[in-house]
């Protein structure tokens, strides 16, 4: 197989991440307005795209309630690992890495799938990673986000130094291996639980308590609705 238009695809996705990091940090003084779309961007990503994606990796394979299952114990498994580091955070800032973490092993799992979509056809490839490509832009300003919320600047840009290598380094392991899509759905289903942890429970709220005022939710539909529009036309 020829690797060099998915290498080449998982290079770009790395430099879209990057970019929308450098624009978080760039403009970190209007934080509460990148939380807000980050919220309805991570809330649009989990309905619009990962839930869609398992359901259809696990067809023939898992139920939908397996699916959903699945999700409930992301959400669950990742509310019950903030609580349970919400001590040590308060001695060593552990749980300020979480949320980058999950978002950095999410992008490492895009760049598998586009590294597999191409195993399958080119022309099922270049539909995964134009949808990769729209919302790598959307990572990189969440992992900055999510990170500044509890650490230095100098974290966050670490964590996105991390995020910017994940889709490159997955688009390589994906091309080197033999999975059978059906292994992806529960996995997948897992981070949309995570994801849907991440922005209503995580980012909404700190993007109201920043400024409180409407607009703030108006935001949050706002990316909602752009990941909507996004996955529509990626299809």
């Amino acid at each position: 197989m020829f690797w060099g238009l998915p290498i080449l695809f998982g290079v770009a996705a790395s430099a879209t991440t990057l970019l929308g990091g450098y624009l978080a940090l760039r403009f970190a003084e209007r934080i509460s307005w990148l939380l807000a779309v980050a919220a309805g961007v991570v809330l649009g990503v989990a309905f619009f795209d990962l839930l869609p994606e398992a359901l259809e990796y696990g067809e023939g394979s898992w139920s939908s309630r397996a699916i959903l299952g699945c999700t409930a114990a992301g959400l669950s498994g990742y509310l019950l690992l903030t609580r349970s580091l919400a001590n040590a955070e308060r001695q060593h800032g552990w749980t300020s890495h979480i949320a980058p973490a999950s978002l950095t092993l999410h992008s490492f799992l895009d760049g598998v799938g586009m590294g597999l979509a191409f195993q399958i056809s080119p022309e099922i490839g270049w539909v995964v990673a134009l949808a990769v490509l729209t919302h790598d832009l959307a990572d990189g300003i969440n992992t900055v986000s999510l990170a500044m919320q509890a650490a230095r600047k100098e974290t966050a840009l670490r964590w996105l130094i991390a995020n910017g290598g994940a889709p490159f380094l997955g688009v390589v392991v994906g091309l080197a291996m033999s999975l059978p899509s059906a292994t992806l759905a529960p996995i997948t289903a897992v981070f949309a639980g995570v994801f849907i942890y991440i922005g209503a429970v995580e980012l909404v709220p700190r993007s109201l308590a920043r400024d409180g005022r409407m607009r703030t939710t108006w935001l949050v539909l706002a990316g909602v609705g752009l990941m909507l529009g996004i996955t529509l036309i990626a299809e």
